[in-house]
């Protein structure tokens, strides 16, 4: 993979971890969110005025379009695995920005990606 082409790859996944992080941050204070169609229309507009919810869904699209630019120049086969990368940015940002756990289950399971996404990489 060329320096551009991995470029991209990474751009995209930092960008779709960053849009999850923003995503999680908009519902923050709202709890879990009740699905029935009364709840509905409520909902929406709170989630409306949210700006990490705007900045979130701004992300994926800058994503998306990194993404394909991405997916252009590289195999579906290589690129796609890359995404787990994501799962490491959103893991360790979480533990310091949301104060989600972190435990050894989940540093050895960040091990293991990265171990994964090396091979790949290489292969």
């Amino acid at each position: 993979m060329n320096p551009l082409t991995l470029s991209l790859v990474v751009t995209g996944v930092l960008l779709n971890a960053m849009a999850q992080l923003a995503l999680k941050a908009s519902v923050r204070g709202m709890g879990a969110i009740e699905l029935s169609t009364a709840a509905a229309l409520p909902t929406a507009l709170k989630l409306s005025a949210e700006p990490w919810l705007w900045l979130g869904l701004i992300l994926y699209v800058v994503s998306v379009t990194v993404w394909i630019l991405a997916l252009s120049r590289v195999d579906v086969s290589i690129a796609y695995p890359m995404l787990s990368l994501g799962y490491i940015v959103n893991a360790i940002v979480a533990w310091a920005w949301l104060g989600e756990d972190m435990n050894l289950a989940k540093v050895a399971g960040i091990g293991i990606i990265i171990f994964g996404v090396f091979v790949l990489a290489r292969a």
